[in-house]
């Protein structure tokens, strides 16, 4: 069957056009528009400081003093028609208003196969340390992958389509680097912030006995519960919780104590805010395994993990980040 071709269509404006150019549209039956708001991109940044520490620039850059409608089109000589409506009423708009941005219109092609697929091609199998092989779900057959497998590497299956860590980001690689050289075997494991689940996932495919994970955000529950069972792993080992353990006594009552190995891979305001109830959460002769702490941070979490009574006895850093291994 000959995939459809769709002609993806920006139009470049700002804050002010945005209605402007949607009202626009409308009024030529274009409905289905995707807006990105560069106002809407600053407040969000704004007001949820306190989930990272590093934005990254480029694409602050490429959001500053422009928003944007994208709408699609099936390529054909009724979309040519329908761009050309488009047009018209875009030169309409200038000569109307002078506070609408570039009003600039840019177009891609695509086939239908590219929306769903495409994305796929930028993960890969992925070696981290000595142990692991974290592999996207759709290559578990791939011969690569077995071939790398047949030499005693870990499978680590995951879906990056459902979003949160995949391994490929440093903080990430930091903490199953120490995680591969932490779990012995048997070990409870409690994971903060689990995000995907990747870190807990991986600890008990390394031996851990069982694994409690928690993350504030609700989808984590599916999508962790969604990447164990590719894994293998039930409900019987696997736990996902959702809220914050810092406010929520019934949270922690449920969580309790006594891991071997507890795991945070979240940001220094929250691994900071964190260190003083991390040793009632340790049994003894526990660790503590702490990432996704920017350079610039690194020294204040260490004096915060100290202040509270865990030693450092190991740090890690790759491009920027750092990994803190307590006891």
């Amino acid at each position: 069957m000959t995939a459809v071709k769709w002609l993806e269509v920006h139009i470049d404006t700002n804050h002010t056009g945005l209605e402007a150019v949607e009202t626009m549209l409308s009024a030529l039956g274009i409905d289905g528009v995707v807006i990105n708001d560069e106002e809407e991109f600053q407040d969000f940044l704004e007001n949820n400081r306190q989930c990272w520490d590093y934005v990254d620039e480029e694409l602050e850059r490429q959001m500053r003093g422009r928003s944007r409608i994208t709408f699609y089109l099936e390529a054909g000589e009724t979309a040519a028609a329908r761009l050309g409506e488009v047009r018209i009423a875009l030169s309409a708009l200038k000569a109307q208003r002078s506070d609408c941005g570039t009003l600039l219109m840019t177009l891609a092609d695509m086939e239908d196969a590219d929306w769903e697929n495409n994305w796929k091609q930028y993960y890969q199998p992925l070696e981290i340390g000595e142990r692991l092989l974290v592999v996207p779900e759709w290559l578990r057959d791939d011969p690569e992958v077995r071939e790398k497998l047949s030499g005693g590497r870990v499978p680590l299956l995951l879906d990056p389509g459902l979003t949160f860590g995949t391994g490929g980001h440093a903080t990430t690689r930091l903490c199953l680097e120490a995680l591969e050289k932490t779990i012995r075997g048997g070990e409870r494991v409690l994971d903060l912030g689990c995000g995907s689940g990747i870190l807990s996932i991986a600890a008990v495919k390394l031996g851990a006995a069982s694994a409690a994970a928690v993350d504030i955000d609700d989808k984590c529950r599916t999508v962790a519960r969604e990447n164990a069972a590719l894994n293998g792993i039930g409900e019987d080992v696997y736990h996902v919780r959702i809220g914050d353990i810092l406010r929520d006594e019934d949270l922690r009552a449920a969580i309790g104590g006594g891991y071997q190995v507890v795991l945070a891979n979240i940001v220094a305001d929250v691994i900071i805010g964190l260190a003083p109830a991390v040793r009632g959460l340790l049994a003894e002769g526990g660790v503590f395994l702490c990432s996704g702490i920017i350079d610039v941070r690194a020294p204040e979490v260490a004096q915060r993990l100290r202040e509270s009574g865990l030693e450092i006895t190991e740090t890690r850093s790759d491009d920027g980040w750092f990994a803190y291994l307590c006891r």
